[in-house]
């Protein structure tokens, strides 16, 4: 729980009234707030490049139960070729992410691979929801849009080779 003398004490009358940013709730009396979209102010401006909103969106996607990886075929195949070469970091979070950044606003594309037997509308919408959450949260951003695009689902692959042989 925070103190009111963290917040500065907001003298509007209404809501419509106060800074830009999101009301955090406090004492009564004390509207506290905390400005969480200001990149553009008459100090300066903040930029957040696309980089950063990808890697974002890529942690975050990847915390939701059910998705396997990220990154289309062609990408996760390059991926592990990197992964294998020595002096590499291994695959990049931001494998399967693709963003646009504005000043104020960013849209997000990411290409899925899910695993077998999850709902991929629960999945969606989960993995919606844990991006636009994180990438507004840490950047201030306005997410306006988030596209999923489901390119393969994993079979689980318990060691064993169960194909038959066609010729004996």
């Amino acid at each position: 729980m925070s103190s009111p003398s963290q917040y500065p004490a907001a003298t509007a009358t209404s809501e419509a009234d106060l800074p830009t940013g999101r009301r955090t709730g406090g004492d009564p009396g004390v509207t506290p707030w905390r400005a969480t979209n200001e990149l553009v102010t008459a100090r300066g401006r903040t930029s957040i490049a696309d980089t950063v909103v990808r890697k974002i969106a890529g942690v975050a996607a990847r915390e939701i139960s059910g998705v396997y990886a990220l990154g289309t075929g062609g990408a996760r195949a390059v991926g592990s070729i990197r992964d294998r070469m020595p002096g590499t970091s291994g695959t990049s979070v931001a494998q399967g992410v693709s963003v646009e950044v504005g000043e104020r606003q960013a849209a997000i594309d990411l290409d899925l691979v899910v695993d077998y037997g999850v709902s991929i509308l629960d999945l969606s919408h989960a993995v919606r929801r844990n991006v636009i959450a994180a990438v507004e949260q840490m950047t201030g951003l306005d997410v306006t849009e988030v596209n999923i695009t489901v390119d393969d689902v994993h079979l689980a692959d318990d060691g064993t080779d169960n194909r038959s042989a066609r010729v004996e």
